[in-house]
């Protein structure tokens, strides 16, 4: 499950996670845009759940300093021994540099270079390196991890990729659809035994189409339109259906744009209807390859009406096995 929860303070997750943990959930994975940082919640996961895998989807690897997003990361898998997974990506432009105010330049390199720094680092060993992107001088974690966090890449075409298969525990995808996981899968060639697959999963459990298809429009024009995953979902074919957008958003016609959204993309990308109908999608993706599906809630007006008692309601059912588990 994709944590924490929009309109719930963060004081209150604790009694829901451990309710996740109940129903049959077994992980908890965060983001990191402009809500809550993707550490914090997880703190209080380790403390709340004595089980549950904890991961970042992603922290980004501009936002910190080498030396402090690996302090960060040893830091949790101390708190959660062996729970920990830590995932990285290179973020946006937007969150970057306009958020952040750190330049967003070369950010193939900056994730080979901070995925090599990381993985010295939370080994315990000193690291006085010139990377191509960065520099570090005599940098040595004073409480390293007994057993260092292993490390996933988001990763969105080849080149990002076949890095995560070369060097990384595993890969993170996001905003593809279940029939575009093989491609991906290809683009990964030869990985370890073991190598981790997640992807994060858009879901918006309601009867209502017209509210999930508005609130997906309103979505796929804030990310799709971003230039990396523009060129994402140049490279999976979809660029017939978003040419309208781009061009809408491009000539600054928001409006357009959300109208030019296809109802085809939009059922692709998030998927909606009842709970049991959510999970026997979400198991497409299962079955395609992935091995971490990471649920990504959406507001539904169901959740907005009934607050926390219809999200824990919610959380049971999409626990509840499938009619395509118990086939």
């Amino acid at each position: 499950m994709t944590v924490p929860f929009t309109g719930i303070p963060l004081a209150d997750h604790g009694r829901l996670y451990a309710l996740l943990h109940d129903a049959g959930f077994t992980d908890l994975w965060t983001s990191e845009v402009a809500g809550t940082d993707a550490f914090t919640p997880l703190t209080i996961g380790a403390i709340a759940t004595p089980r549950m895998r904890l991961g970042t989807a992603v922290a980004p690897v501009f936002t910190r300093g080498p030396g402090l997003l690996a302090m960060t990361a040893a830091a949790l898998a101390e708190t959660a021994p062996d729970r920990f997974v830590l995932g990285i990506g290179a973020s946006s432009p937007v969150v970057v540099g306009d958020w952040n105010a750190v330049p967003f330049t070369e950010p193939f390199k900056r994730s080979r270079d901070m995925l090599r720094f990381l993985r010295s680092a939370l080994a315990g060993e000193t690291v006085d390196r010139e990377f191509d992107t960065f520099a570090v001088r005599r940098f040595r974690l004073e409480r390293p991890p007994a057993s260092p966090p292993p490390i996933l890449l988001a990763a969105l075409r080849p080149a990002m990729l076949r890095l995560a298969a070369a060097e990384a525990d595993g890969t993170i995808l996001n905003w593809l659809a279940a029939t575009d996981v093989p491609k991906a899968l290809d683009a990964l060639g030869d990985r370890p035994a073991g190598f981790d697959i997640a992807a994060r999963i858009f879901v918006c459990p309601t009867d209502d189409a017209d509210h999930a298809r508005a609130l997906g429009r309103r979505m796929i024009t804030s990310y799709l339109t971003v230039p990396a995953y523009a060129e994402f979902h140049r490279w999976l074919g979809n660029a017939d259906l978003l040419d309208p957008v781009w061009s809408a958003w491009a000539a600054g016609d928001r409006r357009g744009a959300l109208a030019a959204v296809p109802d085809e993309l939009v059922d692709r990308l998030v998927i909606h209807g009842t709970p049991h109908q959510c999970k026997e999608q979400i198991m497409a993706y299962v079955e395609a390859g992935v091995t971490t599906p990471m649920m990504a809630p959406l507001p539904t007006p169901e959740l907005t009406a009934g607050g926390v008692d219809a999200l824990i309601a919610l959380i049971g059912e999409l626990a509840a096995p499938s009619s395509v588990e118990r086939g």
